[in-house]
């Protein structure tokens, strides 16, 4: 009988561990506001890890993480462990959520939906893949605890990673696009968690 209540007690710590906090989320825009970029006094490149670093624009964003995908394999890896779908607007309105089906593998975020609650254009616009540089330790730890529904704000830079061998890894530097490339890669500076 112990044996049996050990089980039941780690299977619901592992649902509520992995689970996140959705049923707490109340419907309703979370997340009003959309996410800001400036091209004004952006640093010089600057060297980081094997690459150099090129900001493109100075980015802010306040989000509802909508699911994280960790990945340790790759080029891309030794730069950006950590891969985010972040919604805003309708995007972060768990009665929209709940209608909507979201994975993410390859460095990809991919929805399902049976029935649009919105627009298919709001939702390619008001959501989107985020990979994440995080610029030292402590916003790789930050980064790394984050889970599914938190509310979070980023702050860092929209850069271009360049490797002395040619290969180069750009962000998207709007929110508009879709597909190949629409993705945003972020120095992370500060990542917080409300």
């Amino acid at each position: 009988m112990k044996k049996l209540l050990w089980i039941f007690l780690l299977f619901a710590a592992g649902y509520i561990f992995f689970k996140g906090n959705n049923a707490a989320m109340p419907s309703g825009v979370i997340v009003p506001e959309m996410p800001t970029q400036s091209t004004v006094n952006l640093p010089a490149p600057f060297p980081f890890r094997n690459y150099t670093l090129t900001p493109l624009a100075h980015m802010e964003l306040r989000a509802r993480v909508l699911s994280t995908k960790r990945y340790a394999t790759g080029r891309e890896a030794e730069l950006s462990p950590l891969d985010m779908a972040l919604g805003w607007g309708r995007m972060s309105d768990s009665s929209v959520l709940d209608k909507i089906r979201i994975s993410q593998s390859g460095r990809w975020y991919r929805w399902k939906t049976d029935h649009f609650p919105i627009p298919r254009r709001e939702m390619e616009t008001h959501s989107s893949n985020m990979h994440l540089i995080p610029a030292d330790e402590r916003v790789e730890a930050s980064m790394l605890a984050v889970r599914k529904d938190d509310i979070i704000q980023i702050r860092g830079f929209l850069v271009r990673a360049d490797a002395a061998d040619g290969w180069r890894w750009i962000s998207s530097l709007t929110r508009e696009d879709t597909g190949q490339g629409a993705c945003e890669l972020i120095f992370v500076t500060s990542l917080t968690r409300e």
